[in-house]
């Protein structure tokens, strides 16, 4: 990645109140690699503000915003938007993590605590997308680090990129475990009634012990699953990623019950399956979790994982088998490549409950 150098008070930077800017800040509080983030390519700000406690924003200008995904890639999609490098939402597992080493900071807390944040990101996805050379393919947002993590309500990026694509009419998918995408509800339904629209919620367990700790920054899953039901009021379908399922921790038969009978009793309309994978960044991170808080599972982990990043094909296969046949038993099923997205004609619907406007909430 390479970016260009920012203005300390750029116009698509919000004030920084309450907020110390940082320029000679020690360690983790500026970025080391003189090669991607030099003294003179990025403001750092770290705020005192109680919900980012702890956590240090790195905003910078990025050069490019349309970033294609690798050809050896397994994504079913060519494109992504990452608004945000980092993401506090610390999921143990995160396979992402490996991108902030590239970026010469630290892949366990400093993924979670340092967040890049590119401020330019509307204005340029706006010039991206209306050159000759685009030619309106999908788009996936969420993919890397979640779009709507707690310092999207502070900098507001997503309604300028969500307005770009719609007023492009170019189609796009969401992928997230935050409650703040309902803040743009209203931009979710016009980009609905002219372009194909995804949204997908991460839960990948209902089980709430396992929940605090291996994703403790996020939504409480239930509170996610009110996201859902919330989508779908308003006619906008919305599937859930059950991801991950972690063996031995979360795949218990009871426990993908659970899971998949919550996801259908929030109107979801698709479940799809995915295992734990440990990438590099990701594996050590997760290991060393593993071996505070379950050291008598550190030996299966590794037998598990002896061959890769990925579980076994037979192991993918069983659980993959097991959510099919629990999501048919509870009318609903695996996402399907051209499934209809489009808004049904206007209708009164019921207001769904949901946490106070432009505040995540984790219970």
């Amino acid at each position: 990645m390479r970016w260009e150098n920012p203005a300390a008070e750029s116009a698509a930077t919000p004030p920084a109140t309450p907020a110390v800017e940082s320029a000679a800040a020690p360690r983790h509080d500026r970025p080391p690699d003189a090669a991607l983030f030099g003294t003179d390519t990025v403001t750092t700000r770290t705020f005192d503000a109680p919900e980012f406690a702890g956590i240090t924003f790195h905003e910078i200008r990025a050069r490019t915003i349309l970033n294609r995904v690798p050809g050896a890639s397994r994504m079913p999609f060519e494109w992504t938007v990452n608004p945000y490098r980092g993401c506090a939402h610390a999921c143990v597992y995160c396979f992402a993590r490996r991108t902030h080493g590239r970026l010469g900071l630290d892949t366990g807390v400093g993924f979670d605590s340092q967040i890049v944040v590119k401020v330019n990101a509307p204005e340029l996805l706006r010039r991206q997308l209306a050159s000759p050379r685009w030619h309106g393919e999908h788009v996936a947002m969420g993919t890397d680090a979640d779009c709507y993590q707690g310092a999207e309500d502070r900098y507001r990026l997503m309604p300028g990129i969500l307005t770009a694509l719609r007023d492009r009419a170019n189609p796009f998918s969401i992928l997230t475990k935050g409650t703040l995408i309902l803040r743009d509800l209203d931009l979710l339904k016009q980009s609905a009634e002219v372009t194909d629209v995804g949204v997908s919620v991460s839960v990948g367990f209902t089980d709430t012990e396992l929940w605090r700790t291996v994703e403790p920054g996020t939504p409480a899953p239930q509170r996610r699953l009110d996201v859902v039901r919330a989508l779908t009021a308003h006619g906008i379908g919305c599937g859930v990623l059950m991801a991950p399922v972690i063996p031995f921790l979360g795949d218990r038969p009871d426990q993908l019950r659970a899971t998949v009978r919550a996801v259908a009793a929030a109107g979801a309309t698709s479940v799809t399956p995915l295992v734990l994978h440990l990438r590099p960044g990701a594996r050590e991170w997760f290991t060393a979790w593993l071996g505070r808080h379950h050291p008598h599972l550190v030996r299966r982990f590794e037998r598990l994982y002896a061959d890769g990043a990925y579980a076994p094909k037979w192991y993918q296969r069983r659980i993959t088998r097991q959510v099919h046949d629990l999501a048919g038993e509870y009318g609903i099923g695996p996402a399907r490549a051209g499934m209809p997205r489009r808004l049904p004609p206007p209708g009164p619907v019921t207001e769904p409950a949901a946490a106070g406007p432009g505040r995540l909430s984790l219970l």
